[in-house]
């Protein structure tokens, strides 16, 4: 009421010196501003919280880097009827209607005091104005906030809704995160065939070979110096045959073991020892293989070749 009350005072300065009206006007308007500080604060808090709970308080330099795209007019008009755009226009129109009609009622509800505001006095009047914009203020206030608590809720659900990926984009996603299934394989074609290659590269230095006969095959070498027999090269079915056909043209001994073959084929890897409980079963071959040698050099008795070679039943696995 202060407020009015000194708007409405025409001092005699300020008609003899019309500068000073400028600053009065300044003085009078910082006086209202202070006045409707608090009804500002209200409203900037039901500006700020929405974003606030959507977690939506990001400062990006980025946005501010002008970008032509933007001033595309097919695209803009494809943004404006978009059903997101018509989402938020409805929102908008209901939220009009809504602060329009809690206005329209209460200026419907008090119109006899407002139509009574010319019958009072001047004080009393400009105090019961007060009273009744007052009043109407935290109304619209109130149901503002109506609307911030209701729209909250359809905003995170419309925020998370838009996080869900559709199904192509779950194995695009799939495929970045564990690679292309159909890369892989080729990558696992390929590394499989650089090993083979290795180890048919390696059968020629084996001291025998120990078959199945037919669908396993394993290449054992020993030198002087190793702990035990080491396995350079086994396979079963066409890699089996590879490596009979590899250790023939290298004149590499071939042994006829079915129950060792398959023991060496499924407890030891390439490259690796053969395990303990063979150990006897091995050194028979292998001493058999440096008789045959010896003989093929300088003659005389054949050796006899090893039969039903140590191999413990439980190693020796169905055969295919």
């Amino acid at each position: 009421m202060s407020i009015v009350k000194k708007g409405f005072i025409v001092e005699p300065q300020y008609m003899r010196d019309p500068d000073l009206m400028l600053p009065r006007l300044a003085e009078i308007s910082g006086d209202a501003l202070l006045a409707f500080s608090p009804l500002l604060a209200v409203l900037l808090v039901a500006a700020i919280l929405p974003p606030f709970f959507l977690n939506a308080w990001v400062f990006s330099p980025k946005a501010l880097v002008p970008d032509l795209k933007r001033l595309d007019p097919i695209s803009g008009l494809g943004r404006l009827f978009s059903w997101n755009s018509l989402m938020e226009l409805a929102k908008a129109i209901l939220k009009a209607l809504l602060v329009g009609g809690v206005a329209a009622l209460l200026v419907w509800k008090e119109r006899e005091e407002i139509l009574g505001l010319l019958g009072e006095p001047l004080e009393a009047g400009i105090a019961h104005a007060g009273h009744l914009i007052s009043f109407s203020f935290l109304i619209l206030v109130a149901t503002l906030v109506l609307v911030v608590a209701a729209d909250v809720p359809f905003q995170l659900w419309q925020y998370f809704h838009k996080l869900k990926m559709t199904k192509e984009e779950v194995k695009q996603e799939m495929k970045e995160m564990m690679g292309d299934p159909h890369v892989k394989g080729r990558i696992r074609s390929l590394q499989m065939q650089a090993a083979r290659k290795r180890m048919m590269a390696a059968v020629p230095t084996a001291n025998v070979v120990v078959t199945n006969p037919t669908h396993y095959a394993v290449a054992l070498s020993y030198q002087a110096g190793m702990g035990a027999p080491k396995v350079v090269a086994k396979g079963v079915g066409a890699v089996a045959l590879k490596i009979r056909e590899v250790a023939s043209e290298s004149a590499v001994p071939i042994m006829e073991a079915p129950p060792l073959a398959r023991a060496l084929y499924k407890h030891t890897e390439i490259d690796a020892e053969i395990p303990s409980a063979l150990y006897n079963a091995v050194a028979e071959l292998l001493a058999y293989i440096y008789q045959l040698a010896n003989w093929r050099q300088t003659g005389g008795v054949y050796p006899v070749p090893p039969r039903d070679l140590p191999v413990p039943p439980e190693l020796v696995p169905e055969a295919v």
